[in-house]
């Protein structure tokens, strides 16, 4: 009996260890700040051995989805859209967070209130593509927040 438990072990160990390798994406959530947009914040962790980049976010809850980042020009913060994607290097980290790099949703083909969800897919390249699903927290507070909002958009 305890040779088939060993062996029922080591013939889930490959599949376990498949688990985490790849993209993952933790931590998502949104916030709107009008009618009209909306932003996506999350961690991106890359699993792999090679980097990835991040090409485009889509979904069905805005008719444009775009990735954005904002940068000091003068001492007056901006924003705009991010060209070329967003680089995760192998085995590393990039965090998408208010006041930086972010998943920018225009034209909301709904109302974005507390608790509800928007399903997303992140296209990777040639590292694939991830889903996941973003709960709306209008309330929530970052350490970035000081930056403002995109009622701007």
């Amino acid at each position: 009996m305890k040779t088939l438990t060993l062996a029922a072990v080591a013939a889930l160990f490959p599949v376990a260890a498949l688990a985490h390798d790849g993209m993952h994406i933790n931590d998502a959530y949104a916030r709107s700040a009008n009618p009209k947009t909306g932003a996506i914040f999350l961690t991106l962790e890359n699993h792999r051995k090679v980097a990835c980049s991040l090409q485009s976010v889509a979904s069905d809850a805005a008719d444009r989805v775009e990735l954005h980042s904002h940068s000091e020009e003068n001492g007056v913060m901006r924003m705009g859209a991010i060209e070329g994607g967003i680089t995760v290097p192998a085995g590393g980290t990039h965090q998408l967070a208010r006041g930086g790099d972010h998943v920018m949703l225009m034209g909301l083909t709904r109302p974005l209130a507390d608790g509800d969800s928007i399903d997303l897919t992140l296209d990777f390249g040639d590292c694939g593509s991830e889903t996941t699903t973003a709960v709306v927290d209008n309330q929530r507070e970052d350490a970035a927040a000081e930056h403002g909002d995109h009622a701007g958009h």
